[in-house]
């Protein structure tokens, strides 16, 4: 992989060299995979992945926030947000590399 940014592209490079399907094949099934998840959190649902770590979607209510540069008070409306937690397996794999 290369970069320091990891993309679609890359997953799919590596899934062809580990696996042997085709390119088109990789792309693919690498686009199916994120569907997947996308489709469970647009759900409500959590994901989880062995070892490596949890995505959940989180209800946030509504908030007064400031404008830095006015000191000016704004309402923040209630949102969703994506939370993702590591796994114990993947922190410690990060610190130890």
């Amino acid at each position: 992989m290369s970069g320091s940014t990891v993309t679609r592209a890359d997953l799919s490079e590596a899934v062809y060299q580990e696996v042997g399907l085709s390119r088109n094949e990789s792309s693919e099934l690498v686009e199916d995979v994120l569907d997947e998840i996308s489709v469970a959190l647009v759900a409500g649902e959590t994901v989880k992945i062995s070892s490596f770590g949890s995505f959940a979607v989180r209800q946030k209510g509504e908030r007064v926030g400031r404008n830095p540069k006015t000191g000016e008070e704004v309402p923040i409306l209630p949102r969703r947000v994506l939370v993702f937690r590591a796994s114990h397996v993947l922190k410690n794999r990060i610190n130890q590399g």
